[in-house]
């Protein structure tokens, strides 16, 4: 099957895989007003299609800082268990209406506390949303299995309270951990004794780097603090002087000979100016080049985004074919931060036979 035969829906009907995706930037814009109406939070318009919209275009400045700013409107609404309840549970029937059969999802949950919930509250809150949603979705026929990463914000200084969160969840739900937060200035080396914390617990993380810093970043967040993947990512490529050739520098052959997953958001990227295009985005040739890229949605409402319009426009812009749809899913599960055993069961049962069938 080649790509100019790939249509929405066909892409819509695969079973995918996302290891890159924000709980707080995925919200659904109606929850967003019904939610912001209930705490008497004013947004910039109280009609959800009008809102969707805001989103986009303001995220849409090519500035990673503007960007993450537009998280206000929806962090004020997941301030009280009611609304992270509802939120979780409707992530995960959202994951699985996109054809999702495994996810993992993000959030930092120092920035849930402005009402009267403790962290751990929040990280207990969201578990039971997410459980709720993950049992609607097999009732359903449509499973899905969410895990959960703990972000601490870089730029704050409560980076090992989630630390001490990811370990004290590992057996309810939260798979890994990660940091957040704008990178420019805030090196992954800061929080140096989190990871180190996380390592002795045998707790796997992934850091955000490499899209608005470079290689340093990159760098830091691998052979400093010992990240098992990179969030994003892009600035690989300024170790790869000639993509076309493939000659590769030191940290990016041993990001690709390690099978070090790349966790790529093309979308995202356009909007915070880390890439100029889908045809041009780095997740393709270093696709080619044998990279362990995984595709991701990163913040599905920010974006205006989902998987299948993720895997549609590389389709459509970039030329992928079905196949190369299938190496990103399963490369996604191949790292993803469950037992081996999950991700192979999910791999050999669901994914191959999905794609299998499409072909």
């Amino acid at each position: 099957m080649t790509a100019t035969r790939v249509d929405i829906d066909f892409i819509r009907r695969l079973p995918k895989a996302v290891l890159h995706d924000h709980l707080d930037g995925g919200l659904r814009p109606a929850t967003v007003v019904e939610l912001a109406a209930a705490v008497g939070h004013t947004l910039p318009t109280t009609d959800p299609d009008e809102l969707a919209v805001w989103y986009y275009e303001a995220a849409n400045s090519g500035d990673l800082v503007r960007y993450i700013a537009t998280f206000e409107h929806t962090l004020a609404v997941l301030q009280t268990r009611e609304g992270l309840l509802r939120t979780a549970e409707e992530y995960v029937l959202d994951l699985a209406a996109d054809g999702v059969v495994y996810g993992e999802v993000r959030y930092a949950p120092e920035l849930n506390t402005n009402g009267e919930l403790t962290m751990a509250e929040v990280v207990e809150t969201v578990q039971e949303g997410l459980a709720a949603g993950m049992s609607k979705a097999a009732a359903a026929g449509t499973p899905v299995r969410v895990g959960t990463l703990l972000c601490g914000m870089r730029m704050f200084d409560r980076v090992r309270e989630a630390a001490d969160l990811a370990v004290a969840f590992r057996d309810a739900g939260v798979v890994g951990f990660d940091i957040a937060g704008a990178e420019d200035g805030f090196p992954p080396a800061d929080h140096l004794a989190a990871f180190e914390h996380l390592r002795r617990e045998n707790v796997p993380f992934t850091i955000h780097a490499g899209e608005a810093h470079g290689l340093p970043s990159i760098h830091q967040a691998l052979q400093v603090c010992g990240a098992q993947r990179i969030g994003h990512g892009v600035r690989i490529t300024d170790d790869i002087p000639d993509l076309t050739a493939g000659k590769l520098g030191r940290l990016a052959g041993w990001v690709r000979d390690r099978r070090i997953a790349l966790e790529m958001c093309p979308t995202s990227n356009l909007q915070t100016g880390a890439a100029t295009s889908i045809a041009e985005h780095p997740i393709t040739a270093l696709k080619d080049l044998g990279f362990r890229v995984t595709l991701n949605t990163d913040n599905r409402l920010v974006s205006g985004t989902t998987m299948t319009r993720e895997m549609s426009l590389l389709v459509e812009q970039a030329g992928w074919t079905v196949e190369d749809l299938r190496t990103v899913t399963v490369n996604a599960l191949k790292s993803a931060f469950v037992p081996f055993d999950e991700r192979n069961e999910l791999i050999r049962d669901v994914v191959l036979p999905g794609y299998a069938a499409a072909l």
